[in-house]
């Protein structure tokens, strides 16, 4: 789930100046559970361009807009609308955005008005909790299934460090210390004599930027 949350109202304003006719891009995956584009705040934002002189064109919400066929898909049903808007809005994440952006049969404007925040995890309470950095070199099987290199602020793989005090983290004394939650997981499954073997430093050539997998047939 990638976690974000919606840019403030003025600022996007300041992305359509000079637009007058607008076509909404929603998202009905991610961003319809972090309520920043599903079907709600789609008409929200339909509303609220309206009232400050736009004209919305139309507006659709694909599942996944990450996913280039589901752009395509969707471009294609409302090729007329979104031929007569000067700019496109899309409410979802960047990688949402740079999918619609390179997928657009014409060249247009596609403002972002969403901040991508962090790859989480929804908890049943509905929080969203950032729980994987995805390094490309997962140590959870060594772990009990939590990941230190997340939710450790040092990002430490082998601990716990020397600042740990009654359980809490000393950079955040509200979050439990990671590495003790992975000894008391290990500890739990009779699985201590995990911690004896020594975790070497992330191979961070494998976070390396642009990174690209394609299927394997």
């Amino acid at each position: 789930m990638i976690i974000t949350k919606q840019k403030e109202k003025s600022e996007i304003l300041k992305y359509v100046e000079g637009e007058d006719k607008i076509f909404i891009f929603g998202c009905g995956e991610c961003a319809t559970v972090c309520k920043t584009g599903g079907e709600k705040e789609v008409a929200e934002m339909k509303r609220f361009l309206e009232s400050n002189g736009k004209t919305v064109t139309g507006f659709v919400i694909p599942d996944a807009p990450c996913i280039a066929s589901q752009v395509r898909t969707a471009l294609g049903k409302n090729k007329q609308a979104v031929k007569e808007a000067d700019s496109i809005v899309i409410m979802a994440c960047g990688l949402g955005a740079q999918s619609l952006k390179e997928n657009l049969r014409e060249p247009k404007p596609v403002h972002l008005v969403c901040d991508t925040l962090f790859m989480g995890e929804v908890d049943k309470k509905g929080a969203f909790l950032e729980r994987c950095s995805a390094c490309g070199d997962c140590i959870l099987e060594l772990t009990g299934g939590i990941c230190p290199v997340t939710r450790c602020p040092k990002g430490m793989v082998n601990g716990p460090c020397g600042g740990v005090d009654k359980g809490k983290c000393e950079v955040d004394k509200t979050l439990d210390c990671a590495w003790v939650l992975i000894y008391n997981e290990l500890k739990n499954r009779g699985k201590l004599h995990l911690l004896e073997a020594y975790n070497p430093p992330k191979d961070h050539s494998k976070m390396l930027k642009p990174r690209m997998r394609s299927l394997e047939k």
